[in-house]
């Protein structure tokens, strides 16, 4: 699963006490809903992404509007897919910027560049969601872990020059 074709999917830059409306439109063959992870999401908790608890999640062909309220959030957060085993697929960073005419609570950084650490299966993600489903036995261990969706060097499947984690 991919976020426009992108993975992981893209980076979104916003502003502190900022709104976004993101549409999520499902084309894969699964239940799919999101979570912004650390946005408390003030007086708007019901499309946090947690599925059947508060929301249902977005069926296969489905679309969802959903409203991210950014309160006093600053830095670099993460949003995620948030149904069974869709978390291990769709997944970006957040860059929070501080209020115009105000400043990060800590040096202000020369340049973002967000590092998302990851895990990557040489099976099918849901595959192994089935597999360890009906055998009751804890799910498979990643075959890599990814920096930026890269799982380094020791994979053929990875860009050059990506770094690896040792």
């Amino acid at each position: 699963m991919t976020v426009n074709g992108q993975f992981p999917g893209p980076t979104l830059y916003v502003t502190t006490g900022e709104t976004i409306v993101v549409d999520v439109i499902n084309r894969s063959p699964h239940n799919i809903t999101m979570h912004w992870h650390g946005v408390k999401q003030p007086n708007f908790p019901w499309s946090d992404g947690p599925e059947y608890i508060t929301q249902c999640p977005v069926q296969p062909g489905g679309q969802f509007r959903q409203k991210v309220i950014f309160s006093d959030e600053e830095g670099t957060l993460w949003w995620h897919a948030h149904s069974d085993w869709t978390r291990a697929t769709v997944y970006g960073a957040i860059v929070i910027k501080p209020k115009k005419g105000t400043s990060y609570p800590y040096p202000t950084p020369h340049e973002d560049v967000p590092i998302i650490l990851g895990e990557w299966w040489k099976k099918d993600i849901f595959e192994v969601f089935d597999e360890f489903k009906a055998s009751g036995a804890d799910p498979n261990v990643s075959d890599a872990y990814t920096i930026n969706g890269q799982p380094g060097d020791l994979l053929p499947c990875s860009k050059s020059g990506t770094p690896t984690i040792a």
